[in-house]
């Protein structure tokens, strides 16, 4: 009977906490409704209502941490559509050089390829509007390319040299947007997948990868997550089922309102043997950290690469009856030793956190693993060997991989900024198109045999003078083997796809070269995970 009352008691006090809270709500609530109806019906001047009270919310969520935010009903659209999977469009992948609209590639399947715009191809007219030579952004071409599927859209093209331009209709349609980059095979047995975004359609798409893969003979895995910022907690978990047994911890979330919830893995994972390396950097964050913190506390694989962004809060979308949406922090996540791995902030000060990234830098962690320094208090150890590792603020890689500095020059820096380095890859493709594709069919043979013609590095250093880059002869012949490397697989891409893009970059990538190197060493690869 005591135990009852204790805990009929217990149950009257968090009731009673509970509605004097949702009191307390009510009644701030009222407060600010009010005030946005004073201004809008008493104020001596006209008044944005809209604005006030969009700044009203942005202001209020600025105050409790860097990643609540109001995003207005356009942003809610642009945000959505990658995570989502597909948008309404004509179908291509673009660049803009010199004002000029260049299609780089061609959606199989898609509304233009019906129509036969091909790679290479220049737009120059959306309907009525020119856009080519106009300076206009990036954002208002796709917003005259996008529309409703089942709309129509005419664009003037020119084709090579052909001075007449070429009219075409388009109906719009449904085009996919891919969260997988590259997946290929770097040598006999070690496949190599990167993925950009964790999306809608990420998990078939890297069981669709995957199982390529495997039947090509794939037995290792790299899987590439640098530069990926996250996406939805759902896919971060789905992806991380895939390399761990039925039962083990993924991640799990609690927060002040939101009780613990552990997400556990499932008996359905297609690569819970083989070896395994997950490549990281300072851009990983969110669904990333998730995945590589889960990957390296059960000891499944191998870490390389540079300390992640050090995201660890879990956002609730709120939409709103406008259009519009709050993204809400409502949680943390924490890896299955019980790591928070978000990065330390005070009173959502979001210009500091920000600058967080710039700071590690400046103290020299990106450049070396012994500038970083943990407590003890942050130590934790792996569920399987017992290894150490750190909480904090980010997923400390296994093996630090630090920023090449020494192969990048401020005259290669200038070439990259401007564009120029783009620019001539495109220009040599659409003149050299059809030998090149006729001469490598297969991106084996392109790899191995095509060279970046000396004719072509000139044009390249003209068009930088003309373009008031001075010429610095030390910093091109020091920089000279990384363009044309990045020439070589800037054409790559625009010859096939993106994928071949990294087949050929990717040999210059440390964190790449580090992966394969200890993947095909077993002692190693035992040794680094204490087995």
């Amino acid at each position: 009977m005591k135990r009852i009352a204790l805990y009929l008691l217990i149950s009257a006090f968090t009731l009673a906490g509970a509605v004097a809270q949702n009191q307390r709500a009510n009644m701030e609530a009222r407060k600010l409704s009010m005030a946005i109806y004073a201004v809008a019906s008493l104020y001596v001047d006209s008044a944005n209502i809209t604005k006030l009270t969009e700044d009203a919310i942005t202001g209020m969520l600025e105050k409790l941490d860097p990643h609540s935010n109001y995003m207005d009903p356009e942003e809610t659209k642009e945000m959505t559509e990658p995570l989502q999977g597909n948008f309404d469009g004509i179908g291509i992948q673009f660049n803009m050089l010199t004002d000029t609209l260049y299609v780089i590639q061609v959606i199989a399947g898609g509304p233009s390829e019906k129509v036969g715009l091909l790679a290479g191809d220049r737009i120059v007219m959306v309907d009525d509007t020119l856009i080519a030579g106009v300076k206009m952004k990036n954002s208002d071409i796709q917003k005259r390319l996008r529309g409703p599927k089942g709309t129509e859209v005419q664009v003037k093209v020119l084709r090579h040299n052909d001075p007449k331009l070429i009219d075409f209709r388009i109906t719009r349609g449904k085009i996919p947007v891919y969260s997988l980059d590259a997946a290929y095979m770097a040598d006999k047995q070690t496949g190599y997948i990167k993925l950009n975004r964790f999306a809608a359609s990420s998990t078939d798409e890297f069981q669709e990868a995957l199982g390529k893969l495997k039947k090509e003979g794939m037995q290792n895995l790299i899987l590439d997550l640098q530069g990926n910022g996250g996406g939805y907690l759902n896919v971060a978990i789905d992806l991380a089922d895939e390399f761990l047994g039925k039962g083990k911890l993924i991640v799990y979330t609690e927060g002040h309102s939101q009780p613990r919830d552990n997400a556990n893995a499932t008996d359905k994972g297609d690569f819970e043997q083989g070896r395994l390396v997950v490549m990281v950097d300072e851009s990983s964050a969110s669904a990333s950290e998730i995945l590589a913190g889960a990957v390296q506390d059960w000891d499944r694989g191998i870490i390389v690469g540079r300390r992640t962004f050090g995201k660890g809060l879990v956002q609730k979308p709120i939409p709103l009856p406008d259009g519009s949406m709050i993204r809400l922090t409502v949680s943390r996540y924490y890896t299955p030793t019980g790591r928070g791995i978000q990065k330390p902030y005070e009173n959502g000060n979001s210009e500091s956190y920000n600058r967080e990234l710039s700071i590690r830098y400046n103290n020299g962690e990106l450049m070396s693993a012994d500038s970083i320094h943990f407590p003890d208090s942050l130590k934790f150890n792996t569920l399987v060997s017992k290894r150490i590792v750190y909480g904090g603020g980010g997923v400390m890689p296994d093996i630090f991989i630090p920023i090449d500095t020494t192969i990048y020059t401020d005259y290669h820096r200038q070439l990259v900024a401007s564009g120029l380095v783009n620019r001539v890859a495109m220009n040599y493709l659409d003149r050299n198109r059809t030998g090149l594709t006729s001469r490598y069919p297969k991106i084996a043979q392109y790899k191995k045999s095509f060279d970046v013609p000396e004719t072509l590095m000139k044009e390249l250093t003209d068009l930088a003078t003309e373009e008031k880059i001075t010429f610095d002869e030390e910093g091109y012949n020091h920089s000279k083997d990384l363009i044309k490397l990045q020439i070589k697989a800037l054409i790559a891409r625009d010859l096939h796809d993106i994928s071949d893009y990294y087949q050929i970059i990717n040999d210059e990538n440390q964190s790449f070269k580090a992966a394969l190197s200890i993947i095909n060493d077993d002692a190693a690869y035992r040794k680094e995970l204490g087995s």
